[in-house]
Protein backbone atom coordinates (compact mmCIF):
# COMPACT_ATOMS: atom_id res chain seq x y z
CA UNK A 1 0.00 0.00 0.00
CA UNK A 2 1.53 3.64 -0.74
CA UNK A 3 2.33 5.85 1.56
CA UNK A 4 -0.37 8.00 0.20
CA UNK A 5 -3.19 5.81 0.82
CA UNK A 6 -1.86 4.68 4.50
CA UNK A 7 -2.20 8.57 5.51
CA UNK A 8 -5.54 8.44 4.23
CA UNK A 9 -6.26 5.11 6.27
CA UNK A 10 -4.28 6.42 9.18
CA UNK A 11 -6.31 10.40 9.35
CA UNK A 12 -9.67 8.08 8.65
CA UNK A 13 -8.73 5.63 11.84
CA UNK A 14 -7.88 9.11 14.24
CA UNK A 15 -11.50 10.64 13.04
CA UNK A 16 -13.11 7.24 14.09
CA UNK A 17 -11.59 7.35 17.34
CA UNK A 18 -12.30 10.96 17.42
CA UNK A 19 -16.07 10.09 17.15
CA UNK A 20 -15.85 7.26 19.36
CA UNK A 21 -14.58 9.17 22.24
CA UNK A 22 -17.42 11.91 21.34
CA UNK A 23 -20.44 9.33 21.45
CA UNK A 24 -19.04 8.12 24.68
CA UNK A 25 -19.30 11.54 26.26
CA UNK A 26 -22.70 12.14 24.89
CA UNK A 27 -23.52 8.70 26.78
CA UNK A 28 -22.13 9.00 29.87
CA UNK A 29 -24.37 12.57 29.87
CA UNK A 30 -27.37 10.37 29.70
CA UNK A 31 -28.66 9.60 33.45
CA UNK A 32 -28.82 6.29 34.34
CA UNK A 33 -30.75 6.83 37.90
CA UNK A 34 -27.75 7.50 39.47
CA UNK A 35 -25.89 10.51 40.27
CA UNK A 36 -22.79 11.82 38.43
CA UNK A 37 -20.78 14.94 38.20
CA UNK A 38 -20.35 14.13 34.42
CA UNK A 39 -24.61 14.79 34.64
CA UNK A 40 -23.72 18.73 34.76
CA UNK A 41 -20.83 18.76 31.96
CA UNK A 42 -23.10 20.81 30.12
CA UNK A 43 -24.22 23.21 32.74
CA UNK A 44 -22.28 27.34 32.24
CA UNK A 45 -22.59 29.67 34.72
CA UNK A 46 -22.85 33.22 34.80
CA UNK A 47 -19.44 34.61 36.40
CA UNK A 48 -19.07 37.83 35.85
CA UNK A 49 -20.73 38.10 32.91
CA UNK A 50 -18.94 35.21 31.47
CA UNK A 51 -20.52 31.86 30.70
CA UNK A 52 -18.29 29.37 32.46
CA UNK A 53 -18.48 25.62 33.34
CA UNK A 54 -19.82 25.14 36.48
CA UNK A 55 -16.56 22.77 36.98
CA UNK A 56 -14.71 25.87 36.63
CA UNK A 57 -16.40 27.56 39.73
CA UNK A 58 -16.74 24.99 42.08
CA UNK A 59 -16.36 21.24 43.11
CA UNK A 60 -19.31 18.75 42.57
CA UNK A 61 -19.23 15.30 44.27
CA UNK A 62 -21.17 12.77 44.37
CA UNK A 63 -21.57 11.61 48.00
CA UNK A 64 -23.96 8.89 47.74
CA UNK A 65 -25.52 6.76 43.84
CA UNK A 66 -28.65 9.59 44.85
CA UNK A 67 -27.08 13.37 45.40
CA UNK A 68 -24.99 15.74 43.84
CA UNK A 69 -23.39 18.32 46.22
CA UNK A 70 -21.80 21.29 44.48
CA UNK A 71 -19.15 23.81 46.61
CA UNK A 72 -18.70 27.04 44.91
CA UNK A 73 -15.22 28.52 45.37
CA UNK A 74 -17.37 31.86 45.90
CA UNK A 75 -20.48 32.28 48.20
CA UNK A 76 -22.01 34.70 45.81
CA UNK A 77 -22.06 32.02 43.06
CA UNK A 78 -24.91 29.87 45.18
CA UNK A 79 -27.68 31.57 43.51
CA UNK A 80 -26.26 31.86 39.83
CA UNK A 81 -25.18 28.33 39.71
CA UNK A 82 -28.53 27.28 41.44
CA UNK A 83 -30.65 29.21 38.47
CA UNK A 84 -28.15 27.66 36.03
CA UNK A 85 -29.19 23.91 36.77
CA UNK A 86 -32.41 24.86 36.60
CA UNK A 87 -31.72 26.32 33.02
CA UNK A 88 -30.11 23.38 31.86
CA UNK A 89 -33.69 21.54 32.12
CA UNK A 90 -32.17 18.07 33.62
CA UNK A 91 -35.19 17.13 35.67
CA UNK A 92 -33.36 17.99 38.69
CA UNK A 93 -34.45 20.15 41.36
CA UNK A 94 -31.84 22.17 43.07
CA UNK A 95 -31.53 23.14 46.66
CA UNK A 96 -29.56 26.13 48.17
CA UNK A 97 -28.71 25.69 51.65
CA UNK A 98 -27.08 28.66 52.21
CA UNK A 99 -23.44 26.92 51.94
CA UNK A 100 -23.79 24.34 49.31
CA UNK A 101 -26.42 23.47 46.93
CA UNK A 102 -27.64 20.26 47.11
CA UNK A 103 -29.15 17.91 44.09
CA UNK A 104 -31.38 14.64 44.63
CA UNK A 105 -31.63 12.56 41.71
CA UNK A 106 -34.80 11.33 41.82
CA UNK A 107 -35.15 7.25 40.55
CA UNK A 108 -36.56 6.91 37.28
CA UNK A 109 -39.53 5.56 36.59
CA UNK A 110 -39.63 2.85 33.50
CA UNK A 111 -41.40 5.30 31.08
CA UNK A 112 -37.99 7.71 31.37
CA UNK A 113 -36.05 4.88 31.36
CA UNK A 114 -37.82 3.82 27.74
CA UNK A 115 -36.87 7.03 26.51
CA UNK A 116 -33.41 7.74 28.23
CA UNK A 117 -33.00 4.14 25.98
CA UNK A 118 -34.33 6.09 23.08
CA UNK A 119 -32.23 9.07 23.48
CA UNK A 120 -28.96 6.89 23.62
CA UNK A 121 -30.19 5.04 20.57
CA UNK A 122 -30.68 8.29 19.22
CA UNK A 123 -26.75 9.31 20.24
CA UNK A 124 -25.19 6.01 18.95
CA UNK A 125 -27.03 6.23 15.17
CA UNK A 126 -25.20 9.78 15.44
CA UNK A 127 -22.21 8.37 16.05
CA UNK A 128 -22.47 5.98 13.37
CA UNK A 129 -23.48 8.31 10.95
CA UNK A 130 -20.15 10.11 12.11
CA UNK A 131 -18.21 7.44 11.33
CA UNK A 132 -20.19 6.53 7.92
CA UNK A 133 -19.30 10.28 6.80
CA UNK A 134 -15.41 9.64 7.31
CA UNK A 135 -15.40 6.74 5.77
CA UNK A 136 -17.20 8.01 2.86
CA UNK A 137 -14.79 11.09 2.97
CA UNK A 138 -11.64 8.74 3.13
CA UNK A 139 -12.67 7.17 0.78
CA UNK A 140 -13.05 10.52 -2.29
CA UNK A 141 -9.58 10.94 -1.23
CA UNK A 142 -8.25 7.53 -2.29
CA UNK A 143 -10.32 8.18 -5.09
CA UNK A 144 -8.47 11.38 -6.20
CA UNK A 145 -5.11 9.84 -5.36
CA UNK A 146 -5.74 7.98 -8.58
CA UNK A 147 -4.49 11.22 -10.46
CA UNK A 148 -1.38 11.18 -8.46
CA UNK A 149 -0.41 8.71 -9.88
CA UNK A 150 -1.59 5.48 -7.52
CA UNK A 151 -2.80 1.95 -9.45
CA UNK A 152 -6.69 1.24 -9.21
CA UNK A 153 -5.61 -2.00 -6.78
CA UNK A 154 -4.36 0.19 -4.18
CA UNK A 155 -6.93 2.15 -4.38
CA UNK A 156 -9.07 -1.20 -3.75
CA UNK A 157 -7.33 -2.34 -0.94
CA UNK A 158 -7.19 1.57 0.68
CA UNK A 159 -10.71 1.43 0.28
CA UNK A 160 -11.20 -2.05 1.76
CA UNK A 161 -8.64 -0.73 4.85
CA UNK A 162 -11.30 1.99 5.38
CA UNK A 163 -14.34 -0.88 5.22
CA UNK A 164 -12.43 -2.90 7.64
CA UNK A 165 -12.20 0.30 10.25
CA UNK A 166 -15.63 1.42 9.60
CA UNK A 167 -17.11 -2.13 11.01
CA UNK A 168 -14.95 -2.43 13.69
CA UNK A 169 -15.84 1.27 15.16
CA UNK A 170 -19.63 0.62 14.26
CA UNK A 171 -18.90 -2.27 16.03
CA UNK A 172 -17.11 -0.32 18.89
CA UNK A 173 -20.48 2.22 18.78
CA UNK A 174 -23.08 -0.35 19.47
CA UNK A 175 -21.05 -2.05 22.17
CA UNK A 176 -21.01 1.59 23.91
CA UNK A 177 -24.98 1.74 23.67
CA UNK A 178 -25.87 -1.69 24.53
CA UNK A 179 -23.63 -1.17 28.09
CA UNK A 180 -25.59 2.16 28.65
CA UNK A 181 -29.04 0.86 27.33
CA UNK A 182 -27.71 -1.83 30.01
CA UNK A 183 -26.84 0.47 32.47
CA UNK A 184 -30.38 3.11 32.42
CA UNK A 185 -32.42 -0.27 32.27
CA UNK A 186 -30.94 -1.81 35.82
CA UNK A 187 -33.15 -0.30 38.40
Amino acid sequence: MSELIKKQVTDAKASMERAIEHADNELNKIRAGKASPSMLDDVTVDYYGTATPLSQVGSVNTPDARTIIIQPWEKSLLAPIEKAIIAANLGVNPQNDGIIIRINVPPLTEERRRDLVKKAKGEAETGKIAIRNIRKDANEKIKKLKSEGVSEDEIKVGEAEVQKLTDAYIIKVDQLSEAKEKDIMTV
